[in-house]
Order: C-alpha cells, then structure tokens, then sequence
C-alpha cells in the first residue's frame, strides 16, 4: 500500500486544473548581454545560414533572441523546424515566404512563422542590408528533446 499526501500526489488527467508548484525565484548568471552585435557574430550559425547571425546570450530556458541580418538582395535557404518564430523588423523591407504564402514586411513590422512550416526570407534592396530581430521558443523544445530544423534538400 502506499500512502500519498497532497504534496507527493501524482497526478492524472483528471488533475490538469490542480498544481502544488510553489515557485521560487533563482537569480540567473547574468541579467543583460550589453553590445550583442558588438560581441560578434556566431561563425557557425551565420556560416550554415549564409547571412550574420549574433546570439543574444542570456541564461533563458524557453525563449530564444537573436539578430539577423539579410545581406542586400539575399534570398535565405529553404527551411522549416519545430519551433515557432516572430521576427521584428529592425530596418529594411522584404518578404517572408511561409509554405506558398508571401509575407512582405518592412521596419516596424512583425511577422509569425508557425512550427514545422517551410519558409525562407528575402531582401528586396540591393543596396541595403535588411535586420531583424528573431524571438523563438527553441529552447523550451531543445530541453524537451524535440527541437528539429531541416534545410531544404537535406536529411534532419
């Protein structure tokens, strides 16, 4: 026989509404990474991505940030992964091309990419670099082991 008490419950589908989280503040490494693009640029990931990419390196576990950049006329590889994306357009104007629907966007605007949703960006200038900044919830999925991105063309 064992013996739970409302601490040591284990909960069922029929719980969903009940928690006995009790919340505790844990102060992070840091609160601020000053001068992300300063701080340079992610080698790695700008390389596979073909434009500049700078990590904002903050001890986050469910959202992710970082500052992208389309160099002027460039038309980004074919990609989809399970996480979703909100870009906000620092400057420039271009499109965003989710699945078979173009996006245009411009500085100001913010625009949804869904999970698991083919998509590739384009720069309309081919004069000025476009920049934006990219929100995404990959970490959460990385933690939970189911964070996937597939290039067009390529095995996962």
């Amino acid at each position: 026989m064992s013996v739970t008490t409302e601490n040591t419950k284990a909960f069922t589908s029929g719980d969903f509404h009940r928690t006995y989280a009790r919340p505790v503040y844990v102060k992070p490494a840091k609160l601020v990474h000053k001068q992300v693009e300063q701080a340079g640029e992610h080698s790695q990931f700008s390389g596979e991505r073909k434009h500049p990419v700078f990590f904002v390196d903050l001890p986050t576990q469910n959202v992710s940030m970082t500052i992208g950049g389309l160099l002027p006329g460039q038309l980004t590889n074919r990609h989809r992964h399970t996480y979703e994306t909100v870009l906000y357009v620092l400057e420039g104007r271009g499109y965003t091309e989710v699945e078979d629907e173009k996006v245009m966007w411009e500085a100001g605007d913010a625009v949804y990419i869904p999970s698991w949703a083919w998509h590739r960006h384009q720069n309309l200038s081919q004069e000025e670099p476009a920049r934006y900044i990219a929100c995404e919830n990959a970490p959460q999925l990385q933690n939970l082991g189911v964070a996937l991105r597939e290039e067009e063309g390529r095995d996962l």
